[in-house]
């Protein structure tokens, strides 16, 4: 006791201040820098809000009307719901080439079996969302187990599906007035209400309602936990007991199922249910909306909101083209200036201090 009391004493002796760090004037560049890092939704919803001011002021009062805004939400359904499947997929630091023309394919199985071979309609969505699961699955299993890289294996399965596509259909438009007749749930997303002076469409709404159930189960779920951590650092997160295997094959997976689920809001869309239209890009607006809206493409960050307001900045870009008579190409323009300062952005972000 009496060495400790000695030690004590010692102590008693010793300074007593405790080591601090002075902070350093942070500038107001660096705090943007911090504040986007921690919000990646924010800068396409800057964008977006920007685009709204600028073609309003030339524009006017005929671009802020209800109809124009909600035009705008109804021509984005597809490509919204397109990119929430696609932006799974980056966020594992993957990308899925091939998700437009499963859209296309699991469209033509569910009008097929509804009106061709005449199973209840909601036997054939069954059938076009088990068909969008199993080409997920297909490229998961090569993704995740044949580690094959995503970009060659969904190269590979979007040839495959387009070709099965036009020999499975034959090439054969199923038309509007038979899906009415016939399969008229097929259409159940083209139905409107009003909310105000609005209009908008179950398509509309059943796109908000998927990114935010997306959103929380990404942010308040294991799952969504393991998604982020498996692409920001794959070996990481397999060392912290993540089953990263697991992850891509259900995150492809799924990303499959809401492909097919974009299928059946086309038909509602479009009215008819055209094979050919695996040619049009929808994959590519998919991937533009998603890297707009910040998902890196170095996976593990980003938020799916920001999709949803990259869909909308593309949607606002053409529809303020369009009624300024601007060329058509100005568009095409615009939306590859965007993709390149997402990227840079994207890339000025992740050097932040934390």
């Amino acid at each position: 006791m009496t060495g400790a009391q000695e030690f004590e004493r010692v102590l008693d002796g010793s300074d007593k201040n405790v080591a601090s760090f002075e902070h350093q004037h942070v500038s107001p560049i660096k705090r943007a820098q911090h504040f986007l890092h921690s919000t990646p939704a924010a800068v396409p919803l800057i964008v977006l809000v920007l685009a709204i001011i600028i073609f309003g002021i030339a524009l006017g009062g005929r671009f802020f009307s209800s109809y124009t805004l909600t035009l705008i939400l109804q021509q984005i359904a597809i490509v919204g719901i397109l990119g929430a499947a696609q932006t799974l997929v980056i966020l594992t630091a993957g990308i899925d080439l091939s998700i437009g023309v499963i859209m296309v394919i699991s469209a033509v199985i569910m009008g097929n079996v509804a009106i061709t071979y005449g199973i209840p309609t909601p036997i054939a969505v069954i059938a076009g969302l088990v068909m969008g699961g199993l080409c997920g699955l297909l490229n998961g299993f090569l993704v995740a187990f044949m580690k094959l890289p995503p970009f060659i294996v969904t190269l590979g399965t979007w040839n495959i599906v387009m070709a099965t596509n036009f020999i499975y259909s034959a090439n054969e438009t199923i038309r509007d007035t038979d899906v009415d007749e016939q399969a008229p749930l097929l259409h159940l997303f083209a139905a409107s209400f009003r909310l105000g002076s609005a209009v908008l469409t179950l398509g509309v709404v059943a796109m908000v309602l998927l990114v935010l159930l997306l959103w929380y189960v990404l942010n308040h779920t294991a799952w969504g936990r393991h998604v982020y951590a498996v692409g920001d650092d794959p070996e990481a997160a397999k060392l912290s007991g993540i089953q990263a295997k697991k992850v891509l094959l259900t995150v492809y997976t799924i990303s499959g199922i809401i492909a097919a689920f974009a299928a059946w809001v086309s038909i509602g869309r479009n009215g008819s249910i055209s094979p050919s239209s695996a040619v049009t890009d929808y994959n590519l607006q998919a991937i533009t909306a998603t890297v707009i809206g910040g998902i890196s493409l170095f996976g593990g960050r980003g938020s799916i909101l920001g999709t949803l307001f990259g869909a909308m900045i593309v949607g606002v870009v053409s529809m303020g083209l369009n009624m300024l008579g601007a060329d058509p190409q100005w568009k095409v323009l615009l939306t590859g200036v965007l993709i390149i300062a997402a990227v840079g952005i994207d890339q000025w972000i992740r050097k932040v201090s934390v």
